[in-house]
């Protein structure tokens, strides 16, 4: 039989290791949050033809339309429900790393 002090310990064991912890104790939080888009959006935000680069990007314009995304003000295939996984904080974390990175 599973002891309930074991399953107290693997609970807190996944909770201190999971993404989230990680990506907000990192020196680079946004690069980390921002590694998820780059299956769309090319790594560090240099998208391949057909889809928007974010690379250099006005932070302030990429959290704009994350929050329009997020709320539905902006229509999309997925980008709404991905947008609904992050907080205005992690937006903006995300707008920030991607507004640093140089053009193509």
């Amino acid at each position: 039989m599973i002891r309930p002090q074991f399953l107290v310990a693997l609970a807190l064991a996944i909770g201190l290791a999971s993404p989230a912890r990680a990506q907000d104790s990192g020196s680079a939080p946004g690069r980390n949050l921002a590694a998820a888009c780059a299956n769309c959006h090319g790594t560090n935000g240099k998208s391949q033809p057909g889809m928007p680069s974010l690379a250099a990007r006005e932070p302030s314009s990429l959290f704009q339309q994350m929050q329009d995304f997020r709320t539905g003000k902006r229509p999309a295939t997925v980008m709404h429900q991905i947008a609904r996984g992050y907080t205005d904080a992690q937006l903006q974390a995300i707008a920030a790393y991607f507004s640093a990175q140089k053009p193509r």
